[in-house]
């Protein structure tokens, strides 16, 4: 049973030296983190196997932990090279993100103005590059600051701050070929 006292340090100390009832409080515990990342990172198609091929892969990985960095800094920075080697892999995925954005497309005509608007932000995102969506499932989906965010990605703040700029900009010229006036 999972103590909601024990530390994430504690516990993935305990995991690294093989502690089963440790690992399974520390997937437990940070289970919906690893598939909403993985959602935001790669999309909802791809989410569930890559969420389970991290949990899969985090008893080898946390002989890496330093002790010295906060346990969901590492667990974000594992997400996102696990979200990036996923997408090498699957050189397709471009092929596969545009046909699940047309079936949005096609369910916009019955969702409410919100609902469009969200379907539509969804679909924008997708077709950005990988590090400017990683970027924002950091800073927006997890309302990280640019350091934070910085420091899972190992980049510099400013190079964070870089790529929100690049993603308004984005935005804003998808929201003009689309023909889209809410963003």
């Amino acid at each position: 049973m999972m103590r909601m006292d024990v530390s994430d340090h504690d516990l993935a100390e305990a995991a690294a030296r093989g502690d089963r009832a440790a690992f399974s409080s520390l997937v437990h515990r940070h289970y919906d983190l690893i598939h909403r990342q993985a959602t935001r990172i790669i999309g909802p198609s791809e989410a569930e196997d890559l969420t389970q091929d991290i949990c899969l892969a985090l008893p080898a990985k946390l002989a890496g932990f330093r002790q010295d960095a906060r346990f969901t800094t590492w667990l974000h920075r594992v997400i996102v090279n696990a979200a990036r080697d996923r997408l090498r892999r699957h050189a397709s995925h471009s092929r596969a993100a545009r046909g699940w954005g047309e079936v949005e497309l096609g369910r916009r005509a019955e969702m409410t103005e919100a609902e469009r608007a969200n379907a539509w932000l969804q679909i924008a995102l997708s077709r950005l590059a990988p590090s400017l969506r990683e970027t924002v499932a950091l800073v927006l989906g997890e309302d990280m600051t640019h350091a934070d965010a910085a420091d899972v990605l190992g980049l510099s703040e400013g190079t964070v701050s870089w790529r929100m700029g690049e993603v308004k900009k984005a935005l804003r010229i998808l929201a003009e070929e689309d023909g889209e006036l809410q963003i």
